[in-house]
């Protein structure tokens, strides 16, 4: 019997930075187990250069990342996702489109690493926010998910929202 598969989304203003970070980090953690995708409500319009330095520094293929619109994901014919994470406070309080599915949802702000000034700066920026994003998917990941009912499962993602480090 196969283990089921599970969408993730995960949101930001502009997909350029966190939530990009956010997708690669629960496709490689997830290993199968999870399927990610990343969107913003505004979108840049393209990946910020911080975020594929730092995921190529990593290792991690960046092949097939791009800046996009939420509403790519809201069409017909788009994955039904099962957990829905916003990342930066602009996205968590814009109006959603409605997602099929009902999925679970939960904020975990993550300080944006685009705008700090100074190469040195923001490259430890990009590495800090790619660290909280890992340790909290890492914590996501260690739930029993399948045992939970939605609002001990909501209260587990808000918890793992609030760690800092």
């Amino acid at each position: 019997m196969s283990e089921k598969q599970y969408n993730v989304l995960v949101l930001c203003t502009g997909n350029s930075a966190r939530s990009i970070l956010g997708e690669v980090l629960f496709n490689v953690l997830g290993k199968g187990k999870f399927r990610a995708y990343s969107a913003g409500s505004k979108p840049a319009g393209r990946v910020n250069p911080g975020a594929l330095e730092w995921l190529q520094g990593q290792g991690y293929s960046t092949d097939g990342l791009r800046s996009k619109s939420w509403d790519e994901f809201a069409a017909p014919g788009a994955p039904e996702f099962d957990f829905i994470f916003t990342v930066c406070d602009n996205a968590a309080g814009e109006t959603c489109p409605i997602w099929l599915g009902h999925p679970a949802t939960a904020h975990w702000g993550i300080p944006d690493p685009a705008h700090i000034e100074g190469d040195e700066a923001r490259r430890a920026a990009f590495k800090k926010a790619a660290e909280q994003l890992a340790r909290r998917i890492q914590l996501f990941m260690s739930l029993p998910i399948e045992k939970l009912d939605k609002i001990n499962l909501k209260e587990k993602l808000a918890e793992i929202g609030r760690i800092q480090d």
